[in-house]
């Protein structure tokens, strides 16, 4: 069955976690502000966004735990459990359609970037800008697929200084013998895919602990609902 520890300990849990997600979100926030999203559909969705919205999320969730598991009271324990069911349902209906959809998020991901590019050091998408600037760089590549998307950007042959293999005012001008070569798009899926390996171990044995509650609390819902009258002015007096 479960146990009011269980309830304060994964509670507890959801809190330090939420705090760690939105303390990284507001981080990002202020000392990246300018390091928005590439995605010219979704200007909203940067990192920095979605951590505040995931560790406000997961922190009130954790919080109404906590109470709920402090104080005993069976109506926010309740509210707990459905909100972690949500939760947990949300994180399966993603993980399958990612997996189900993996080569259409792949091209609608590639030709979104592309249009993005178009808007590559316009006025008012400074953090696009900068975005672009500093993956190009850190991951030594040059456009989406190649470089030559930068060609339809700029309708020459002509690329940003920070394609450059040696950076240097206008290099971008210079012959393509002085450019990176490698797509950004591929570059930063292998990176990502190298590196995600410590997330995914974490999203694993989360995954395992909210499954184990979840079967707990239906486990003792079955229990209370087949031997025990209910009022409900007693669960959520």
């Amino acid at each position: 069955l479960v146990t009011i520890t269980e309830f304060l300990c994964f509670s507890l849990f959801s809190q330090l976690g939420g705090c760690g997600i939105l303390g990284v979100g507001i981080w990002l926030a202020v000392t990246q502000g300018n390091f928005a999203t590439l995605s010219s559909s979704f200007p909203s969705l940067s990192a920095a966004n979605l951590l505040i919205v995931t560790g406000t999320f997961v922190l009130i969730i954790g919080f109404v735990g906590c109470i709920g598991a402090i104080k005993e009271n069976k109506c926010l324990l309740l509210s707990f459990f459905i909100m972690l069911l949500i939760i947990f349902l949300l994180e399966l209906t993603v993980v399958i359609l990612f997996f189900v959809y993996t080569d259409k998020i792949d091209k609608y991901a590639q030709q979104d970037l592309k249009k993005g590019l178009h808007l590559y050091g316009t006025d008012g998408n400074i953090g696009l800008t900068n975005a672009w600037s500093i993956i190009q760089t850190d991951f030594r590549c040059c456009g989406v697929s190649n470089y030559t998307d930068w060609f339809e950007v700029y309708n020459t042959t002509r690329v940003p200084d920070s394609c450059c293999l040696e950076f240097s005012e206008n290099c971008g001008l210079h012959s393509p013998g002085t450019w990176w070569k490698a797509p950004c798009y591929e570059t930063v899926k292998i990176w990502l895919q190298e590196n995600l390996l410590a997330v995914g171990i974490f999203g694993l044995c989360t995954a395992i602990v909210q499954v184990q509650l979840i079967i707990n609390f239906f486990k003792s819902l079955f229990i209370i609902t087949k031997y025990v009258t209910i009022d409900p002015d007693v669960l959520c007096p």
